[in-house]
């Protein structure tokens, strides 16, 4: 069993959920993290990217790696690869991509109307390893057609030891508010398995309601704007219950320590290099997106509101909220 109560989860977030980053999240007080997702045929076939994908940074005590798959053969396959070359605590089975390109080989989301498959898949994973096995879902595929609620329990028969619901059906993606009624509702049917909820997290507020509905933890991820992305120290404010009116400078810190473990991670040669600026600007796309504490009429922000423009206490609060790729790039 996975001894998750209580927790704070980094989700995996593709290309934006790197090593270097999940060192971020860590030291500020992420709990449980993992690998961004990988394609099982791609790590049947040895590509060495997608295996790149797998690596666990030694600080990363609590740590899983989540796979996407349309298949039960290519599933297990892969499952059984892992147990045997990696070392991590436990396996998710990613069955929330929205993505068409993912969608319509199957994978991700459309598991969720492959029951058949989808039983087969957990069934035959679980079978082969020998750490906790887990599954992420949405609500739904279509909007207002709530479907989780009906899954869950078989996916508990079928031998997952975790299922973290995510509050938007596939055609919601990440717009509107996450369904955090329906969360509490699934996670009173999932229960004795723990249910981990995610939608719309940016302050601890959100995180006290969210842990209120008797959820087992949470789930910081990304939403219509991202949670973890936007504010990496969010993990801290959660655990101390306060609003951290973090300096520009503080701010300014933290890229350059993503910046260091990027080349400690991806090389320090011009292929390195080049990565960790493609991350770090990528990443620049969301932070750019929070509003300082300081400078708030209300608190706290809320994730789906639009910062209007403004200016910040001192230069470097303006730059790091500009939106101009120039001012990324300066950055």
């Amino acid at each position: 069993q996975l001894e998750i109560q209580g927790k704070l989860y980094l989700a995996p977030l593709t290309t934006c959920g790197n090593l270097p980053f999940r060192r971020i999240c860590k030291r500020f007080g992420a709990d449980v993290t993992c690998g961004e997702m990988a394609v099982c045929t791609n790590l049947l076939q040895g590509q060495s990217s997608e295996w790149a994908l797998l690596k666990r940074h030694h600080t990363e005590d609590i740590f899983g790696v989540q796979l996407e798959g349309a298949f039960p053969d290519t599933m297990t396959k892969c499952a059984e690869l892992l147990n045997q070359t990696i070392e991590v605590d436990f396996v998710d089975i990613n069955v929330g991509c929205p993505i068409d390109l993912v969608y319509k080989k199957g994978g991700g989301c459309a598991l969720m109307t492959r029951t058949n498959k989808f039983e087969q898949i957990v069934r035959g994973m679980n079978a082969v390893l020998d750490v906790p096995l887990t599954v992420k879902i949405r609500t739904g595929v279509q909007e207002k057609m709530n479907v989780a609620h009906k899954i869950i329990p078989k996916i508990r028969e079928w031998g997952a030891s975790m299922v973290t619901l995510h509050g938007r059906s596939r055609e919601q993606r990440y717009t509107r508010g996450a369904d955090w009624d329906y969360i509490a509702e699934c996670a009173r049917i999932a229960s004795p398995m723990p249910l981990l909820g995610n939608g719309d997290i940016l302050s601890y507020e959100d995180a006290d309601r969210a842990m209120q509905t008797g959820v087992s933890g949470i789930m910081i991820a990304r939403q219509v704007l991202v949670g973890a992305l936007i504010k990496p120290w969010l993990f801290t404010e959660i655990k101390e219950q306060r609003h951290w009116d973090i300096s520009s400078s503080e701010r300014f810190e933290i890229l350059r320590d993503f910046t260091s473990y990027g080349l400690e991670h991806w090389g320090s040669d011009t292929q390195g290099v080049e990565k960790t600026r493609k991350f770090l600007l990528e990443w620049l796309s969301f932070l750019c997106r929070y509003i300082p504490v300081g400078l708030l009429d209300h608190l706290p922000q809320k994730i789906n509101e639009r910062p209007p423009y403004y200016l910040g206490r001192d230069y470097l609060e303006t730059l790091l909220a500009s939106q101009n790729v120039g001012d990324w790039v300066r950055i």
